[in-house]
């Protein structure tokens, strides 16, 4: 992995901040990979968390929200949010455990000292935490990440290209990114939320096998879901079937019944605001000119 070491930093995804900072037992913190376009250096912080590296705290779990196998639990507790991470070396123990407030503003990260040699840099919000940290922010009503291809196009508008594992997504940032005055913000997820009258894109650091990832944002011009075809073809999609497609896409905590309803409510704003089509595509570099010409029209 590369790293960036810091002592503390500040990390800025779709205009929400996280500041994490480490005890002394965190001689060194790192920023993971993509993560490093998204350090900032003076911004008000969303959420405060601080990190330890230590045998990890014997606390009682509570309430098993939900359950992704070996990778993760998520546990509530007296209105505190308890992740715990494990992986087959540890065995039955935990290898992190991170325990946040009940809308997510305050946490803490606990690290086993045996996971990292001394002196190596640890990033504490190192995959799944960062983007489970983020999904929950965002579902207390402040937006929602998509699997999707989101860019910005040289008129300064972003398109998204929204679509499933295979769907097209890496393919289709690939066949844009070297046009003259095109951005791809990333090539697997971005995340909508609404600023002012408008529906925004962001980019974030959790990109797909095309490595595009990039902090910038633009308005969301037009919205298409991808499917694979034998021609190219560009068709207006139905409010409803719009929500039904954009769900199926999002990233969201599901163990949290307002955070569904929220997401189901901003995605039948963004229907309604932003033209939705159906893109069917041949993937190939004339699937470009195609779309530039459809939306000229």
């Amino acid at each position: 992995m590369d790293f960036n070491a810091l002592q503390s930093f500040l990390l800025r995804i779709a205009d929400l901040t996280v500041e994490v900072s480490g005890d002394r037992s965190m001689a060194i913190l790192g920023v993971e990979g993509a993560k490093e376009k998204f350090i900032v250096h003076d911004a008000a912080p969303d959420v405060r968390i601080m990190a330890t590296k230590c045998d990890l705290p014997e606390v009682s779990e509570g309430t098993l929200l939900f359950d992704s196998g070996p990778v993760w639990r998520l546990y509530q507790r007296n209105g505190s949010y308890i992740f715990r991470f494990g992986a087959p070396s540890f065995g039955s123990k935990p290898y992190k455990m991170a325990i946040f407030n009940s809308d997510f503003s305050d946490g803490e990260v606990f690290i086993h000292p045996d996971l990292f040699q001394y002196g190596q840099p640890v990033d504490p919000l190192w995959g799944p935490l960062d983007e489970l940290l983020y999904g929950n922010l965002l579902a207390r009503g402040r937006g929602v990440e998509v699997h999707a291809c989101g860019l910005i196009d040289s008129q300064g508008q972003g398109r998204l290209f929204v679509g499933v594992s295979t769907a097209g997504k890496t393919t289709m940032a690939r066949l844009w990114e070297d046009i003259p005055g095109v951005t791809v913000l990333s090539d697997d997820r971005i995340i909508l939320r609404r600023k002012g009258e408008k529906i925004w894109m962001y980019g974030t650091p959790w990109h797909g096998e095309g490595g595009q990832s990039v902090a910038g944002s633009a308005p969301v011009a037009g919205i298409y879901f991808l499917k694979k075809a034998a021609q190219n073809r560009l068709a207006p999609m139905k409010e409803h079937d719009t929500v039904s497609h954009f769900f199926t896409c999002s990233f969201l905590p599901f163990y949290n019944r307002e955070a569904v309803d929220f997401t189901l409510e901003f995605l039948g704003e963004v229907a309604k605001e932003v033209p939705c089509f159906k893109l069917s595509v041949v993937p190939d570099k004339n699937v470009v000119e195609f779309i530039r010409t459809g939306l000229s029209n």
